[in-house]
């Protein structure tokens, strides 16, 4: 018996010439363009760069202000940095206090779930809700804080900040954009046109 090949079909093993199979999502596609992932849009231009957020968004606001069509823009952070910023130090009773304060609220909302549906007294399920949970919350945030053997004794928290935001808009209305910012002072370097 012989089997006819169809040089157009997938065969594994075999590289080039053939299609993929179709899989649960159906027959892949080519990819469009230049192959290198999806379109991202009209192309934009830089209005202005500034060097903090605030500068940009009231670029933005001022644009809004005056009718143009700012779903056209965007505020775009460049040379991004996460920084941390250190609290405080950590110890054991710190972390226990914190754990308490979050089991507390978690407490407090299953004693409110628990008493809304108490036929008796509905506030000394609450309070029992809020102590319990803030006793649990106390012992896990001590062992949790134990259990990390010194590593990490301090608290901070975490933000990304940029170097310098642009405000872009799509090309064919900068024009427009740059004639409602020529009055606006900010601060900022406005784009110089390509030449």
């Amino acid at each position: 018996m012989t089997t006819q090949s169809n040089p157009s079909a997938w065969q594994p093993g075999v590289t080039g010439g053939g299609t993929l199979p179709s899989g649960p999502g159906g027959r892949p596609a080519a990819p469009s363009g230049d192959g290198h992932g999806p379109p991202t849009g009209p192309p934009t231009v830089t209005i202005g760069a500034f060097p903090d957020y605030p500068a940009a968004q009231r670029v933005v606001d001022h644009l809004a202000d005056n009718r143009f069509p700012v779903e056209r823009t965007a505020i775009v952070g460049t040379d991004l940095a996460l920084v941390e910023t250190v609290l405080g130090r950590l110890t054991t009773a710190r972390a226990a206090l914190v754990g308490a304060g979050t089991g507390a609220w978690f407490g407090l909302f299953i004693g409110l779930l628990f008493g809304i549906f108490t036929v008796g007294n509905w506030v000394a399920v609450i309070l029992a809700g809020l102590v319990i949970g803030a006793i649990w919350g106390a012992v896990f945030g001590a062992v949790a804080h134990a259990m990390t053997g010194g590593q990490r004794d301090f608290t901070s928290a975490s933000s990304l900040r940029a170097n310098q935001y642009a405000v872009t808009v799509e090309a064919d209305v900068a024009d427009q954009a740059r004639q409602l910012l020529g009055r606006l002072n900010l601060g900022g370097r406005a784009a110089q046109p390509a030449g």
